[in-house]
């Protein structure tokens, strides 16, 4: 049952075949509507055709039998049931009769034939058991049944007709097939390239051909992939040139405090707000650095997970517990998942604090999960501090962003959670962030495996 439901979810929503079945129903419907004119209006030729034909069966039958002597009359009667699959027999009082179903078309060749052979003609399909079209007409003061095969009611042509419909439906599904990849073709070239460019990933260019329309979007689309393109290029020229340019005052900032005459708490001061920052200026680096230029290679989150719990266990104002499943690998680049797990704890630990706690308590786990039909990686970072308002959730992932009204912090650059946002897409992985129930932060990330 539920592959059932699966199969129908996928036809609901896959336009190729929404398409298809929409355009084949209407073209079903169409034909069953031709048919059923047809029929209406070439029922009173038939009619006519096929009463002129029985009326004079029964006229050459009759008129046969009245003039043939009374010894080749046996003989004649085995003739028209051998070669005319006509059967005469004697109209008796006791004959057990069936009458014909009360079609339109029969009503219409009824009234034909009465108006032909006479009022008082009986009509039945079924006498004494025998299936048959019977019809009954006298010679002189005697009355007999005429049996006829019921196909003789039936006109070849409906045959020949279901033949036509049925190569018309044929080749009316195959243009619905062609039509219907016609319209979706362009529409899946773009739904790929849009998920491409989502992931941060260069999408091919689309093909610049086609109908006006389509022709029109996918030049539309293309200039707009060229115009991010040089955007997110010259950004990263100008955010590399810019943090390569401060640095070197920077150092030059760091060598005077060193030589400079001052007191411990002066330059412990200094210190710590020139590697403050540093510390943005990598941020700036890391954020400008393009998403192609990445190697993947098979790497042991479990081993990765464990290092860096190691050695962030060491700073003083942080309590991490941890939760990690051994032997979970995923292609991807070490150096990029480091520096995504050091700034997830980074970030828990400068505003995960529980109020009046000097110290900032991390969740981290990693296991297997379920991810999209297939295996994947879960991966979460969860704090126990205030949490953040849910209005700023949606805007914690953009760069140079902070929340730092709510989460009572002053410094930092805001490109922490963006960073480890495009490093997750990097990794064709996807990143949540909200508010646990019981308090506190959370960034859960799921990798394919």
């Amino acid at each position: 049952m539920r592959s059932y439901l699966n199969s129908l979810e996928w036809l609901k929503s896959g336009l190729f075949w929404r398409t298809f079945f929409l355009l084949a129903m209407l073209v079903m419907a169409s034909m069953a509507a031709w048919l059923a004119s047809f029929r209406v209006v070439e029922r009173t030729p038939r009619a006519q055709q096929i009463s002129a034909q029985i009326v004079s069966i029964v006229t050459i039958t009759r008129a046969a039998l009245t003039h043939s002597a009374p010894e080749k009359r046996r003989e004649l009667l085995f003739d028209l049931a051998a070669n005319e699959g006509i059967r005469v027999y004697l109209l008796e009082d006791n004959d057990r009769i069936e009458e014909p179903e009360a079609t339109p078309f029969f009503q219409e060749l009824q009234s034909l034939m009465l108006n032909k052979l006479g009022p008082e003609t009986r009509f039945a399909q079924k006498m004494n058991g025998v299936s048959g079209f019977w019809i009954s007409f006298d010679i002189e003061d005697d009355q007999y049944w005429l049996r006829m095969e019921p196909d003789r009611l039936e006109t070849p042509i409906g045959l020949q007709l279901l033949s036509w419909a049925a190569i018309s439906l044929f080749l009316t599904l195959l243009g619905a097939a062609v039509i219907s990849k016609l319209i979706n073709d362009p529409l899946s070239r773009i739904s790929t390239a849009a998920l491409q460019l989502a992931k941060g990933l260069p999408p091919p260019p689309l093909p610049e051909k086609g109908p006006g329309e389509i022709r029109e979007t996918n030049i539309s689309f293309n200039r707009m992939v060229e115009d991010l393109t040089r955007i997110d290029s010259d950004r990263a020229v100008i955010l590399a040139g810019i943090s390569h340019d401060l640095r070197t005052p920077l150092a030059r900032m760091q060598l005077e405090v060193e030589m400079a005459t001052l007191s411990d708490d002066a330059r412990n001061g200094m210190r710590s707000d020139l590697q403050q920052m540093d510390a943005i200026i990598g941020q700036f680096l890391d954020y400008a650095k393009p998403m192609d230029s990445l190697k993947f290679e098979t790497v042991n989150l479990s081993e990765l997970l464990q290092q860096i719990v190691q050695e962030s266990a060491r700073l003083q104002n942080l309590h991490l517990r941890s939760s990690i499943a051994p032997g979970i690998v995923i292609p991807g680049n070490q150096t990029e998942l480091r520096r995504l797990f050091s700034n997830l704890i980074e970030n828990a630990c400068r505003y995960g604090k529980t109020a009046g706690a000097p110290v900032s308590t991390v969740d981290i786990q990693c296991r297997y999960k379920n991810y999209e039909k297939k295996q994947g990686v879960l991966i979460s970072f969860r704090d126990h501090g205030e949490g953040v308002p849910e209005a700023d959730l949606t805007r914690l992932l953009r760069p140079f962003t902070r929340a730092d009204m709510s989460r009572g912090q002053a410094n930092g650059s805001g490109l922490g959670l963006a960073i480890v946002d495009r490093i997750v897409k990097r990794h064709g992985g996807k990143l949540r962030i909200y508010n646990h129930a019981d308090g506190g932060f959370v960034a859960s990330i799921v990798f394919p495996s």
